[in-house]
């Protein structure tokens, strides 16, 4: 969902080359950014959802919404990460979208000690996974309903991103 950069300050190699299976946790991170619509009628609004997730146990490490898509929707992001992970640095994976070809998130991650790792142009496929977590949030609860207040969007994606990482059925989640 992010916007590709027209003139990016940092592009790295696609280090993960659809490899999405991990050895340990945060060994292999992929985060990307998600649109939802709210409200009705004429009144059309939008936020959106950044989030990053383990390839080990495709729990979601850290989310973060917003009304906008700045650069600090992404490291608001990150920083949630890595304060639920501090010691962490693993593969960071991502698409080229503006906010993580930026010289403050590369530097940012270098900083950090992550490795960054981007998908190819037009390559949606080499970020599957976190693609897959949004089809299936939006599966599961987006696309059943109209969400009429920005409330209850919210409320919805708090909830999912519970039952998600500790009661949804996953075979790595045990």
């Amino acid at each position: 969902m992010t916007t590709p950069a027209k003139y990016p300050y940092h592009t790295a190699e696609n280090i993960l080359d659809r490899h999405f299976h991990a050895e340990a946790p945060n060994e292999k991170w992929c985060t990307d950014i998600s649109e939802f619509r709210y409200g009705n009628g004429d009144r059309k609004h939008r936020m959106y959802l950044s989030a990053i997730l383990d390839l080990y146990d495709r729990r979601i490490v850290a989310y973060k919404l917003s009304d906008q898509m700045p650069l600090s929707l992404v490291t608001d992001t990150l920083d949630q990460a890595v304060t639920a992970e501090p010691k962490a640095q693993p593969i960071f994976h991502s698409d080229r979208g503006k906010q993580y070809t930026s010289k403050q998130f590369h530097t940012k991650l270098r900083d950090l000690g992550m490795t960054q790792s981007m998908s190819r142009v037009g390559k949606c496929i080499d970020n599957g996974p976190i693609e897959g977590f949004w089809g299936m949030l939006k599966r599961e609860k987006y696309y059943r309903r109209p969400f009429e207040t920005r409330q209850e969007l919210i409320d919805m994606i708090t909830e999912y991103m519970d039952y998600y990482n500790y009661q949804r059925f996953q075979r790595r989640l045990h």
